[in-house]
C-alpha cells in the first residue's frame, strides 16, 4: 500500500479501540450449545478512523487523526497506541464514554462481538485540526456514524476544502451524513450504496448505484465496492469502470473498507489517475482479507497484551517462519529471481522491504528508480514466492524490521554481513541474518549499463 513517502495526510473521523480475545476451542458449554474458547492472548489496536490512519502512517511523510478523543483509561490507551505507531492526534473532545468492541475469536473466525460505550457527542475541534485539514496533501474521512464528519465546523473546513479542489476521499456511514460536494472519491460499499439511494439490495445494480451516487452526491467520483465482486467507479466519463478483485481465500474481511479507503488515497498522492487508484485500492482490500483482516494486522503491530517475552516475532507462531528481504527491485532480473525463492525456502512467508522511490534515488542517483515504487511492489506482489510487500523511505530497513519482526533476514551475498546496519536490529529479538548466492553480473545497475552500452555502439555504428 504505497504512496508519496513526501504526503502529509489527515484522516477525520471516530474511533473506537478494538480488542480481540483469540483462543482455541474444542467442546461446548455443559450448560448451553455455546464454544468454550480457552483465551490464549488479547490484542488492542485503533478502530474505526484510528485503523485508517495507522494503516497510513508507514507509507506517508506524517499522518494526523482528528477525530474525538474521551478523557477516559480507553481514550489514554487510543492515545498511547497511536502515538506508538507514528500517528499524530489532533483529538476533539469526545463527550461520553469511548467505544470498545470486543471480538471473540477461535482461529481465524469471530464467534461472537461485544460492544461497550459510545457513541459520544463530539465537542467543537481546535483551530488546529480545521487548519490541518486545510493544508494536508490529502484529508481521508473515515466515518463510522458517531457525528464527527456531521459536526459543523469540521464539515464546514472540508466543504472549503473540496471547493478549493483539494484531495478529500470520503469513507461513507449509514449513520453519518452525506460527503460534502465536489468530494475527489466516495467508497460507499454495495450495502451504503443501497441504502443511501433509499433502494432495497435487488433493485439497482452497482454500475448504476454509482452513477446515481456521483449525481446525487454532486462528487467527482464514486466507487461502490462490492467485495469479492470488485467496485464499480463512476467518473465523469459517460460510462462506468469496472474494477476487478483478486482471489482472496480469506474469511476476516473487517477493515476491508478502511484498507481500500486508504490505499485510493496515497495512490492519489502518488499522482494516479481515479482508475488507477481505485485499482489499487481493491486489490489492497484484496490482500488485506487474503492475509487474514485486521486480526492478522494486530499480530503484525506488536507482542500481544498478555505476552512478556519482547522477542516473540509479531508474525511468527502459528503463521510460522517468517522471513524478510530487501531492496530496490527496480528492473526485476533473474538475479532477483534467485533471491527470492532461496529468501522464501527459509520459511512460511516472505516479506520484502521495498526502497521508495526517493530511498533509491539517494542511494542510486538521479536516474533511479526506472520504474516508480507502485509498480516496483506490483510485479513483486504477483510472484506466488512473495506474501507481502512493505514500502520503507529510510536509508536503510531498520525500522521496517522493527515494525515486523522477522525471523529471518536473507540479503544477497554481495552484502558483508559485519557492515549490514540492520543486522544487529534483526538480533535483538532472536531473528537471524542469512546470506544468499550471488548471481555475478545480475545485478540491475550491471543490466542497464550493458543496455546503455550496446545502445551508443548502435547509434556510433
Amino acid at each position: 500500500m504505497s504512496g508519496s513517502a513526501e504526503a502529509d495526510i489527515v484522516v477525520v473521523g471516530d474511533v473506537l479501540l478494538d480488542r480481540d480475545l483469540i483462543g482455541t476451542t474444542d467442546r461446548l458449554c455443559p450448560d448451553a450449545p455455546a464454544p468454550v474458547v480457552d483465551v490464549r492472548s488479547v490484542r488492542s489496536g485503533p478502530g474505526g478512523a484510528g485503523l485508517a490512519a495507522l494503516l497510513a502512517a508507514p507509507d506517508t511523510r506524517s499522518v494526523t487523526l482528528v477525530a474525538p478523543i474521551a478523557d477516559d483509561a480507553r481514550g489514554a490507551q487510543l492515545r498511547a497506541l497511536l502515538e506508538a505507531h507514528g500517528v499524530q492526534l489532533v483529538a476533539m473532545e469526545h463527550l461520553g464514554a469511548t467505544r470498545r468492541k470486543t471480538r471473540v475469536r477461535a482461529g481465524s473466525y469471530s464467534l461472537t462481538r461485544f460492544d461497550e460505550g459510545g457513541p459520544g457527542t463530539p465537542g467543537v475541534p481546535p483551530e488546529e485540526a480545521l487548519r490541518r485539514i486545510r493544508d494536508a496533501d490529502a484529508v481521508l474521512v473515515a466515518d463510522y456514524g458517531a457525528g464527527t464528519a456531521a459536526e459543523p465546523h469540521v464539515r464546514a473546513a472540508l466543504q472549503r476544502r473540496a471547493r478549493a479542489g483539494g484531495l478529500l476521499i470520503w469513507d461513507p456511514h449509514p449513520r453519518g451524513g452525506p460527503p460534502v460536494a465536489h468530494t475527489t472519491v466516495v467508497t460507499p460499499n454495495l450495502s451504503e450504496a443501497h441504502s443511501a439511494l433509499g433502494q432495497p439490495p435487488a433493485v439497482r445494480e452497482p454500475a448504476e448505484l454509482a452513477l446515481g451516487l456521483l449525481r446525487a452526491w454532486e462528487a467527482a467520483a464514486v466507487c461502490v465496492t462490492c467485495g469479492a465482486d470488485g467496485a464499480w467507479l463512476a467518473t465523469t466519463e459517460p460510462e462506468p469502470y469496472f474494477v476487478p478483485a483478486a482471489v482472496s481465500h480469506g474469511t476476516d474481511s473487517c477493515g476491508a473498507g478502511d484498507c481500500l479507503s486508504v490505499a485510493v488515497t496515497l495512490a492519489l498522492t502518488d499522482g494516479a489517475t481515479t482508475p488507477e487508484a481505485v485499482h489499487r485500492g481493491v486489490q489492497a482490500a484484496s490482500r488485506w482479507v487474503a492475509q487474514g483482516g485486521t486480526a492478522s494486522f494486530r499480530e503484525r503491530q506488536g507482542p500481544a497484551e498478555n505476552q512478556q517475552c519482547e522477542a516473540n516475532s509479531a508474525l511468527s507462531g502459528p503463521r510460522g517462519v517468517l522471513v524478510a528481504t530487501g531492496g530496490c527491485f527496480d528492473v526485476l532480473h533473474a538475479g532477483h529471481l534467485a533471491s527470492l525463492e532461496a529468501a522464501r525456502q527459509l520459511g512460511d512467508g516472505l516479506v520484502v522491504l521495498l526502497n521508495s522511490d526517493s530511498s533509491v534515488r539517494r542511494r542510486k542517483g538521479p536516474g533511479r528508480p526506472v520504474q516508480p515504487v507502485h509498480d516496483r511492489a506490483r510485479v513483486l506482489r504477483a510472484l506466488s514466492v512473495v506474501d507481502d510487500v512493505v514500502v520503507f523511505d529510510e536509508d536503510d530497513p531498520s525500522d521496517a524490521l522493527r515494525r515486523i519482526r522477522p525471523d529471518i533476514w536473507a540479503k544477497g551475498g554481495d552484502y558483508d554481513a559485519h557492515s549490514l546496519p540492520e543486522a544487529e536490529v534483526v538480533r535483538s529479538w532472536g531473528g537471524r541474518v542469512v546470506l544468499l548466492p550471488y548471481l555475478n553480473g545480475r545485478s540491475t545497475t550491471s543490466l542497464l549499463r550493458r543496455h546503455q552500452e550496446r545502445t551508443m555502439h548502435d547509434n556510433v555504428s
